[in-house]
């Protein structure tokens, strides 16, 4: 039956599902966003497994002027054979953590705050030790980031800081 017949034409089956706010979890190896044009082609870890890392990394570091095609870099890093079974257990585990909190998955508790109490439960395996040390770098040494938060760059070059203007951020 089409989607016509159903009385629901594809412009709105697809604004409902961006509505939804969910990510397009493929068959086919990729993840892609419904509310930006982006997506992650993941080859050694399972989409599940990428979609749970995103999630995970914007619990740990939360922006919500940073989208999330900034956070797939930053953990894109993982999908590879040197990871795979690292992501699998640690996916595993945190899958299992949430579970015990009363969810099907890490990524089916739809609160925030359920996430970061599932998080904190497994704070101190050397999976999430690991994704938040990468994080760091990861997602703060993206060029494109730093306008987000008023950064403008290392200054050395133009001169330092005391000479550009060290206490113009107006936002803090």
């Amino acid at each position: 039956m089409s989607l016509r017949k159903q009385g629901l034409t594809r412009r709105a089956l697809l604004s409902r599902a961006v509505a939804a706010g969910t990510l397009a979890v493929a068959g086919s190896g990729f993840i892609a966003a419904p509310d930006a044009a982006w997506a992650v082609e993941v080859t050694a870890i399972s989409e599940h497994e990428m979609a749970t890392l995103l999630q995970m990394a914007r619990d740990i570091y939360p922006h919500d002027r940073v989208g999330d095609r900034f956070y797939v870099i930053a953990v894109k890093g993982y999908d590879s054979e040197d990871q795979k079974s690292t992501v699998a257990e640690g996916v595993a585990a945190l899958d299992a953590a949430a579970k015990e909190a009363g969810f099907d998955s890490y990524l089916a508790a739809g609160w925030e705050a359920d996430r970061v109490a599932i998080l904190r439960s497994i704070e101190d395996t050397a999976f999430f030790q690991t994704v938040r040390g990468g994080l760091v770098t990861g997602l703060y040494n993206q060029k494109e980031v730093w306008p987000i938060f008023g950064y403008e760059g290392e200054s050395y070059s133009k001169g330092g800081y005391i000479d550009r203007g060290f206490d113009d951020i107006d936002w803090l």
